[in-house]
């Protein structure tokens, strides 16, 4: 007997309550599908019992897809080219081996106990999904100390080349321009904007602000520090003499100092005790051997009933089946993996555009906090290799590992055409224009170049069309060093609309699938958002198996 479209609708909601019928009425093309993405995983446990599902990519978001799907009970199994988890989050330690793809290779010799983070080294304070993975995994964590006012600004054509300290530079920029503005004010250029009681309260503030004396002055202040600092008895101290606006007005100074103002680079800021591939180990532990290491994806296929991957695994080619696929594989390497997927998701991987970033890293004495007071955070020049990024663990030990130099070789082609060793010397002279002397205390340097990296070949979305027409990320003048290269995506384009939606049985995942690029939130976030994804489509079939079990 043929059923109504209302009688079928009640059936399937007394059958499988409010949310079966809720699917099956989107099915029909009665309510309308909306791309809104759960905060969390928006499934019961044990949901995915019968399911077989592959995860392409031990990164961070294959890690979080897989952890979650074995919650509801999914039959999971990851595949990873490496033979570590992680993918771009990766920490280099003392006897580890740096490999790129032309065949060259580094040896870390620094001393125990030493790493260097060489992709993500800090975890933002407003990112709590990737947060709350730490507390639940039992990854500890420290604060990470991203700028502090002890750090050094250096420009060549400034302050005679000279370095300058932050706290000095934020704090006479701030007193200059309230000065400015208290001019402003008492001359009656503002009159228009401002009652006369607002004038007398801005005029309150900006002698507190700037500080200001009660002509409206700046002359310095203990904020930007001193020339000298007080002892006892009589003595003190001399306050350091204000720069001048002249100077200050150079965006080279303006730009560094402004770094840890943008929403994600702000205090407080955190890191793993011990390296921030703890996060990556800690979720490998917990998946055990539902990682499969040295495995990469020759091959992603569909099939009648879901997809067949093919891989290799020492030597011997291999194949899995199953009933849906997370892919978590970078853009870049998916582009040349043999597919089924659709010809609209491969126009994206064949346009989209890649950063190559680079960092530089050297075991030293610890100068920066010996001689200079400086624990921690960034420092900026105006040319060569910066930022100088000091440690925040091991503080006041004996030496530390720091970087000089964090940049996309994209945008430097200069640097990008020297050998190994002229990159090493370029890195050096940043420091040494910072801090005169200690070059030369630098030592055991590594570099990696993600885009060089076999599994990488890239660091970071940049744009989702060819380089010519991409926009790339925002750069300073001079130093081609990024102003933010995590920034999350604010506007959406086409590409990433498609990108977002399942190619049949799979989905794809990864911080490019998200508005927060280049983080571990963003590839968390991904990796939800497909795994609920994948459970609307478990429930769907389920459901529509249902359909036909009714009316046949």
């Amino acid at each position: 007997m043929a059923l109504s479209r209302r009688s079928f609708l009640s059936r399937v909601g007394q059958a499988g309550g409010y949310s079966a019928a809720f699917l099956a009425m989107q099915g029909l093309g009665l309510m309308e599908m909306r791309a809104e993405a759960p905060a969390e995983v928006a499934a019961a446990p044990g949901s995915g019992k019968g399911v077989k599902v592959v995860v392409l990519g031990a990164g961070i978001a294959g890690l979080v897809a897989a952890y979650e799907l074995r919650i509801l009970g999914y039959d999971v199994t990851v595949l990873e080219a490496r033979e570590r988890p992680g993918g771009r989050n990766w920490s280099v330690r003392g006897g580890d081996t740096v490999k790129f793809m032309d065949g060259s290779t580094q040896r870390c010799t620094w001393d125990a106990g030493h790493y260097q983070n060489f992709g993500p080294a800090r975890l933002p304070s407003i990112h709590p999904t990737i947060l709350g993975y730490c507390r639940k995994l039992g990854v500890e964590l420290q604060v990470e100390v991203n700028m502090t006012r002890s750090a050094h600004l250096q420009n060549d054509n400034a302050n005679g080349g000279k370095p300058a300290v932050m706290r000095q530079v934020v704090n006479d920029t701030r007193g200059h321009v309230s000065e400015l503005l208290s001019k402003s004010l008492r001359q009656g250029a503002l009159d228009a904007d401002l009652s006369a009681d607002d004038k007398t309260r801005m005029m309150d503030f900006l002698r507190m602000y700037g500080p200001l004396d009660e002509a409206g002055k700046y002359g310095g202040s203990d904020r930007a520090g001193y020339a000298k600092t007080a002892g006892a008895g009589d003595d003190t101290g001399v306050l350091s003499t204000p720069i001048d606006m002249h100077t200050l007005l150079d965006e080279s100074f303006w730009q560094g100092m402004l770094f840890d103002e943008q929403f994600d680079m702000q205090a407080t800021m955190f890191q793993p005790v011990g390296g921030m591939d703890r996060i990556p180990y800690a979720f490998a532990k917990s998946l055990g051997t539902i990682v499969q290491y040295g495995s990469p994806v020759a091959e992603i296929r569909k099939t009648g009933k879901g997809v067949r991957i093919g891989y290799t695994q020492s030597g011997v080619t291999k194949s899995l089946d199953a009933d849906y696929c997370i892919c978590a594989m970078p853009l870049t390497i998916l582009k040349n993996t043999p597919s089924d997927i659709s010809a609209p998701y491969k126009k994206i991987f064949e346009q989209t555009t890649y950063a190559n970033a680079y960092k530089v890293a050297w075991e030293s004495r610890r100068f920066w906090e010996q001689d200079d007071n400086i624990y921690g955070g960034l420092e900026f020049v105006n040319v060569g290799c910066s930022p100088i990024w000091f440690p925040s663990a091991g503080l006041f030990s004996e030496r530390g590992v720091l970087v000089s130099g964090y940049s996309d070789e994209n945008d430097n082609e200069w640097f990008a055409k020297l050998d190994q060793q002229g990159k090493f010397a370029e890195s050096r002279k940043s420091i040494e224009r910072l801090h005169p002397g200690r070059g030369k205390e630098l030592e055991k340097p590594m570099i990696v170049e993600w885009g060089k990296v076999a599994y990488n070949e890239g660091s970071w979305l940049r744009s989702f069309a060819p380089r010519e027409k991409a926009p790339g990320v925002a750069l300073t003048r001079q130093t081609g060093q990024a102003r933010n290269p995590a920034a999350a995506r604010t506007e959406t384009d086409p590409a990433y609309e498609q990108l977002i939606q399942p190619d049949g049985p799979i989905i794809f995942a990864g911080d490019h699938c998200s508005h927060v690029v280049a983080w571990q939130e963003g590839a968390a976030l991904s990796a939800l958002y497909a795994v609920n994804q994948l459970a609307e489509k478990v429930k769907m079939a389920r459901l529509t198996e249902a359909m036909g079990n009714v009316l046949g």
